[in-house]
């Protein structure tokens, strides 16, 4: 798809496998980004995996929001290495940059933050951006980075959000309960119904579901910007949507023509 910016965001659920780092998914997700970029597109990517990474070095109770807090600290330099040593193959620069969500309430913060993701973007870098979760605690239980990833979209001037999760799509029903629930492949709209549904999450390092994402595409819908919901398990159908402008699988939130 062509898009002059373009950020994605991978869930934690996409990034760790039984209690360990998912490294071939990364090198994949890595690899995905450096061919978007040999096109001249500029990339931003949202990536959870802090509190996951850390987990793998000091097995903590997840459940106390302190030890969230430490794992969080301890994995976002692991995390970043394991970034840059992939990114490295393609003699790629990567960055890490930690938002809360006070930092884009405030015009002002706002503004520094454009700026320094402009100046990366106009270097090369790959910024990497993550909630700020060692000291946003409230985040830390309500918080998620699907919503942090539509508004980076939105104010750091994107045409697209992809999410990379363990939900490949959106459907019509409950594919977990229904066997004939179809993919929905264009969504123009979400109901008020659809967005108050209590949200669920999969994975016992994730804090979203299908409710944050479709809070995520609502928002950017009603700012005239599009997101794409695909699975992270395999890149077959984001590779296809964004390199080749063919939609095999996933959903795409868009306005009416």
């Amino acid at each position: 798809m062509n898009c002059n910016r373009i950020v994605i965001k991978v869930g934690s659920h996409v990034l760790t496998e039984n209690g360990a780092m998912a490294k071939d998914r990364m090198r994949d997700l890595v690899d995905l980004i450096a061919s978007i970029m040999a096109k001249g597109q500029e990339v931003i990517l949202v990536s959870s995996g802090a509190v996951s990474a850390g987990y793998t070095v000091l097995p903590l109770d997840k459940r106390s929001i302190g030890n969230k807090q430490v794992l969080a600290a301890i994995g976002q330099p692991l995390l970043l290495k394991m970034y840059q040593e992939k990114f490295a193959k393609y003699d790629i620069l990567c960055s890490q940059v930690l938002l809360s969500a006070a930092d884009l309430d405030s015009k002002k913060r706002t503004n520094l933050a454009q700026v320094a993701i402009n100046n990366l973007l106009a270097n090369g870098v790959v910024p990497i951006i993550n909630e700020n979760d060692v000291i946003a605690t409230e985040e830390l239980v309500f918080g998620d980075n699907d919503q942090l990833s539509a508004y980076v979209t939105f104010n750091f001037e994107a045409e697209l959000l992809v999410i990379l999760s363990d939900i490949d799509a959106y459907y019509d029903k409950d594919p977990r309960k229904f066997d004939d629930a179809k993919v929905l492949k264009e969504v123009y709209s979400i109901t008020p119904a659809e967005l108050d549904a209590a949200p669920t999450a999969n994975n016992e390092f994730a804090t979203g579901g299908i409710v944050t994402k479709l809070k995520a595409a609502d928002f950017l819908l009603s700012n005239n910007k599009k997101m794409f919901l695909a699975t992270g398990f395999g890149l077959d159908d984001v590779r296809s949507f964004l390199l080749d402008g063919i939609q095999k699988g996933g959903t795409l939130f868009r306005g009416k023509d």
